[in-house]
């Protein structure tokens, strides 16, 4: 299998995993849980997993401007991201909020062609724009909003775009269990101050916590270091447009398990993103950056 190819089926499993966030999170939901909790629990039962599996197989911590970067990816980036979502959706519809962040695919790849030398080809542009019309489909037709939720949704936007180009530029040189891990850390640092002014709301029953401890373990956990892995075989730009594989997976499972109805322009949009994954990833190029490392 190329590098490319396994590049591709890493942030597919991330995706995946991405994914099935939303399911998870509305059992949690229906047990109490808000959320900042669920946030909160999320990043803090991760962190501690994965700083004892890097300290037990004595993986490298990442140092210098590497570790600040990361820290800052998870305390600020990460936080930052997740507070403009879920403000956004206070002010503009869920399909609105959500096709604005799969906006980043698209910023992604432009920056990436000016900051790191990646190649606009037609394959990588056509799967950009094919992704995000196949988003589009998924996600709906309500995208009725107010300005504020609109900017916020945007903010949102730049923002995990900015997290995902200085992923690029970190995993050229980290290791993905330790970078992932510190920036899950930073992240449950910057919650739990958060916390202390908020307050918490705990799951209520069994179920609650068993829905908190898979968005930890399949949500997060895996989900990142995957996507760290994919990041540093494909580069940032594919890896977005891969990713957005998530609303597929989704869609699916909310079906499956939550017995939500699937359109015909749902699964329309499905078959469109499925098709750029694919063409992507049996075609697309690493990215020029990569290859000179």
């Amino acid at each position: 299998m190329s590098p490319h190819l396994a590049g591709a089926l890493y942030v597919a499993v991330s995706a995946s995993c991405f994914g099935a966030m939303a399911i998870f999170a509305k059992y949690a939901y229906q047990d109490g849980v808000d959320v900042p909790t669920l946030l909160l629990l999320r990043f803090s039962i991760a962190a501690v997993c994965m700083v004892t599996i890097v300290v037990a197989q004595r993986r490298a911590w990442p140092r210098g401007l590497n570790f600040w970067l990361l820290a800052a990816m998870g305390g600020i980036g990460y936080v930052g991201q997740s507070y403009c979502f879920f403000s956004a959706l206070e002010f503009a519809s869920a399909a609105l909020v959500a096709l604005l962040l799969y906006l980043h695919p698209f910023m992604v790849t432009l920056l990436s062609a000016v900051l790191f030398g990646q190649a606009l080809t037609r394959i990588r542009l056509l799967a950009v724009f094919a992704a995000l019309l196949g988003t589009a489909l998924i996600i709906g037709a309500d995208v009725s909003g107010q300005p504020l939720g609109i900017a916020l949704g945007v903010a949102a936007a730049v923002i995990y775009s900015a997290y995902l180009l200085t992923a690029n530029r970190v995993m050229r040189h980290e290791d993905p269990v330790a970078a992932s891990t510190l920036v899950m850390s930073a992240a449950a640092v910057s919650l739990a101050l958060l916390a202390i002014f908020n307050g918490v709301a705990l799951p209520q029953s069994l179920p609650g916590w068993s829905a908190i401890l898979a968005i930890a373990g399949v949500s997060t956990v895996i989900a990142m270091v995957c996507l760290f892995i994919g990041i540093q075989r494909l580069g940032a730009s594919d890896a977005a447009t891969l990713s957005t594989l998530e609303p597929v997976v989704t869609t699916l499972l909310a079906a499956a398990l939550l017995g939500e109805h699937i359109s015909v322009v749902q699964m329309a949009g499905g078959v469109v993103i499925l098709a750029a994954v694919i063409v992507l990833a049996r075609y697309g190029q690493p990215p020029v950056a990569r290859q000179g490392a």
